[in-house]
């Protein structure tokens, strides 16, 4: 038995996570078809309710799509800092289990609970026993804690694979969504993973999955049956390797604890090309804000401003900018942008389809004395930014997104409820 059958893997994946959000958030959208994202001929699905998916609607399906699709569709813009915001309680409920957690987006993650003393309460939260994870059958329980636990703290469902290794796990949490509970051992591999087909193998793209069908490969099971050395004739050596193995259940790759975000961006595609300055450079400050709650949401700071702008004829400029110290404050972000889109980008007449700012070099500025200023002498200004940046955070979580708004993002005739005073 390879080592990974010793394993007890977990795959816990939210169910139409931004979407439940919003329905939970707003009670009249029960039921309903519902979509979030931004409607017209350049909008993209970013979710949608398993109402709307009965339609044929998918995540990153082209609004206008969409729109045809489930033309009754409820729409709402999302709203990614309250997705965080809940993500990261979520996120603390999994810690109860295990510290064993791998991140793998907002609303998904592995857990390798093998041996770990767990919470199980089978008898319910009062009956709760601290017992260590020794079977399959245990990570189960475990399972069926965290379920009950993210329903009962957030009113959200959650779908959980059960199984000795990742791959197994990740499959078994698709099988019986939503609000599913699936083991999947590997005895079970011949009777669950084998009728699916070969487009649930790791890898098997659109490119790959024509050549194995026309090779008459159309399952899971038939790239289990057809042997290394006709895999080997059909997608080349490595590859091959690699889908036998995910067919016959083999995966020893380790859940990587201590994961986090590489790079944060944000990204709009609009309607009708950005042409007036103002417009464009309000954007600007938009998807820098955006960038910078982010980061201070996740306790990062950034050292590297990306800037990418996609212009109406396609031509895309991605640039990028690397400061003198991290950051996680609007006003450095956005000066990074601004620079690079006056210094670095040429619309030749276009005007702009796409704009997105990120950032990069992420550091965790609670281990650096310097609070991750790179200086031990830090600029006071800097100070006062972070206290005013987080008193906003603080009234947007408790009263939502448009609590508290720039008065420079403010449109003309518009009256905020609050607005910020920096109107950087």
């Amino acid at each position: 038995m390879p080592p990974s059958d010793d394993r007890v893997i977990l795959h816990l994946d939210m169910d139409a996570f931004y979407a439940a959000i919003e329905v939970r958030d707003d009670p009249s959208l029960f039921g309903k078809p519902l979509i979030v994202g931004h409607r017209g001929r350049r909008g993209v699905v970013a979710t949608c309710s398993y109402e709307a998916r009965k339609f044929g609607v998918r995540s990153a399906m082209p609004s206008v799509t969409a729109e045809r699709l489930c033309p009754q569709a409820t729409w709402v813009h999302g709203r990614m800092e309250r997705y965080v915001e809940i993500s990261r309680r979520i996120f603390r409920i999994l810690a109860e289990a295990t510290p064993a957690i791998e991140p793998l987006s907002i609303d998904e993650a592995f857990l390798d609970v093998t041996k770990v003393a767990a919470i199980l309460d089978p008898l319910g939260p009062s009956a709760a026993v601290l017992r260590p994870v020794a079977s399959l059958d245990d990570g189960r329980r475990v399972a069926g804690h965290l379920k009950r636990r993210i329903r009962e703290q957030e009113g959200l469902t959650a779908s959980v694979g059960v199984a000795p290794n990742k791959y197994l796990a990740k499959v078994a949490s698709d099988l019986e969504k939503p609000d599913g509970l699936v083991l999947l051992p590997r005895e079970a591999i011949a009777t669950r993973l084998w009728p699916l087909p070969v487009t649930r193998l790791w890898g098997v793209g659109p490119k790959t999955a024509p050549r194995l069908e026309q090779a008459g490969l159309r399952t899971i099971g038939d790239v289990a049956r057809a042997g290394l050395p006709r895999l080997v004739s059909l997608v080349g050596g490595n590859f091959a390797a690699h889908i036998d193995a995910l067919a016959h259940g083999r995966d020893d790759r380790p859940v990587e604890s201590g994961r986090r975000s590489r790079s944060i961006s944000e990204e709009r595609t609009y309607e009708e090309d950005l042409r007036d300055p103002e417009a464009i450079d309000r954007a600007l400050l938009e998807r820098s804000e955006g960038v910078a709650r982010s980061l201070r949401q996740e306790g990062l700071r950034g050292r590297t401003v990306q800037l990418k702008v996609r212009t109406g004829d396609f031509t895309t400029f991605t640039r990028a900018l690397t400061l003198e110290a991290p950051t996680d404050l609007t006003e450095k972000i956005v000066a990074a942008a601004r620079a690079l889109y006056r210094e670095r980008v040429q619309l030749g007449g276009q005007g702009v389809r796409l704009l997105g700012v990120g950032m990069s070099g992420l550091v965790d500025p609670s281990g650096d004395p310097s609070g991750g200023t790179g200086s031990l002498f830090r600029d006071p200004s800097d100070d006062r930014a972070q206290r005013a940046a987080r008193a906003a955070d603080a009234i947007r979580s408790r009263l939502g997104d448009e609590a508290i708004t720039r008065a420079r993002l403010l449109r003309p005739g518009e009256k905020p409820k609050r607005t910020e005073g920096n109107g950087t």
